[in-house]
């Protein structure tokens, strides 16, 4: 680290003690604060509920268009927001209170959910429908998401920073899990109505927890720099342990994670099955990304050879999912698939909140969202047009190639050593 960056990290603030042993070890050390404790659990029923109504989405409008394109068309209008205005969303996250911030965005998902759920009731579910709460809730997502990776570090000790991004990303995942799991049920059972009934209704979880919250670090606002989105850009082209994992994750987002895309034609015309043959494959896939995410915590820093293993492993998987020939086999290729996939997500996301100094983190995963959301409509479009043309093997194996160039570019480039902002300095 050079002066002027040592220069830029803010004073400590005090730190909770550490065990008397003087030692944190385990996946979920992170568990040990009350406040993390709050949050996970209101995120694990909340993501619950957006994972479930994703599933609905997917299936609701493959039924009513009939078309691969068109779902990946309308899927993508969602992170179009994020694509054109994502990185100004961490600079809104540097400025203000995380906790409130937060209160307000998961508040007005909730909103949305709800007027899904009404409209939907009413017999008013369309593909416009769908397009319009997509759009807004990706303007609200433009906030939301660099809010709440930053929030994580606010809520546990330095020490235990890798241990609660690690959880945070299993939370997500076991949202995977949860979520598309009961889509299934309730879609061949009642519909996909209901499906937006139990989402709106699980953000009542989330609001709770953050409004019963007091973060453990307390520290005065960072200064604010100028240059905002600029600025933060300069920040992150000087550090390759910052520029490394998001060009990584911007190559491998773009083909390899349309799994929304690629699942429900794959369950749908390659199996011949139906929406609980898509909700198994969809509860697969995140099974295994739990397993994925939940082992990362085990590694207190990540290196660049991680993510170059985590790539090359995705790579395998995702060629043996397309050569599976039949449902059962597809969904152990896609367990593997999920472990792999989000071992690679979670190594990158923990890499870039250690590796960057609190008054930048907010503006450094923006920039993650940006290429891990913001590729969504790029990406998603064009798995559409291959699913079509080619159908869901080749489009798994497009994404395959993806993630092998990542794996070569992550092969060519060597990073410093040491990181270049210290643990205890990241928690503040």
């Amino acid at each position: 680290m050079d002066r002027d960056a040592l220069a830029a990290v803010p004073e400590a603030a005090p730190q909770p003690a550490a065990p008397a042993d003087g030692t944190r070890k385990g996946s979920f050390r992170a568990l040990r604060s009350r406040p993390f404790r709050l949050y996970f659990a209101g995120q694990v029923i909340s993501s619950s509920g957006t994972f479930l109504q994703q599933t609905a989405i997917g299936w609701l409008v493959l039924k009513l268009t009939g078309s691969a394109s068109s779902l990946g068309l309308v899927l993508a209008v969602g992170g179009l927001p994020s694509l054109l205005f994502g990185p100004w969303g961490g600079t809104i996250a540097d400025r203000v209170d995380l906790r409130k911030l937060l209160v307000i965005t998961q508040s007005l998902f909730g909103l949305l959910a709800a007027t899904l759920w009404v409209l939907a009731a009413e017999g008013s579910a369309s593909v416009r429908l769908v397009v319009t709460v997509n759009v807004i809730g990706g303007f609200v997502q433009i906030v939301d998401s660099p809010a709440r990776q930053a929030f994580v570090s606010r809520l546990v000790p330095g020490d235990d920073l890798a241990s609660a991004v690690s959880l945070n990303g299993v939370v997500m995942n076991s949202a995977r899990v949860v979520g598309p799991a009961l889509a299934g049920v309730l879609i061949v059972t009642v519909g996909t109505t209901p499906c937006f009934a139990v989402n709106a209704l699980s953000y009542l979880a989330v609001v709770a927890a953050l409004l019963a919250i007091h973060p453990v670090n307390t520290q005065s606002r960072p200064a604010r720099r100028g240059g905002g989105v600029r600025e933060g850009l300069r920040y992150a082209r000087g550090r390759q342990q910052l520029w490394l994992p998001l060009l990584m994750m911007s190559i491998v987002g773009l083909l390899a994670f349309n799994f929304a895309v690629i699942l429900p034609v794959l369950a749908r015309t390659t199996f011949h099955g139906d929406g609980g043959t898509y909700g198994l494959l969809s509860t697969m896939l995140s099974l295994g990304s739990v397993v994925g995410s939940l082992g990362v915590g085990f590694i207190h820093h990540p290196r660049r050879p991680y993510l170059l293993a985590a790539s090359l492993a995705f790579a395998i998987c995702l060629a043996a999912t397309a050569a599976a020939p039949n449902v059962a086999l597809a969904c152990v290729a896609l367990g593997v698939t999920g472990a792999a996939a989000f071992s690679f997500v979670t190594l990158a996301s923990t890499t870039l909140q250690l590796h960057s100094s609190p008054e930048y983190r907010g503006r450094i995963m923006a920039l993650w969202v940006f290429v891990y959301i913001g590729t969504t409509p790029i990406g998603t479009i064009l798995t559409g047009w291959i699913t079509a043309a080619g159908g869901p093997r080749t489009s798994l194996l497009v994404g395959a190639g993806a993630c092998l160039v990542a794996a070569g570019l992550a092969a060519r480039v060597h990073t410093p050593p040491n990181p270049d902002v210290s643990l205890t300095d990241l928690a503040h």
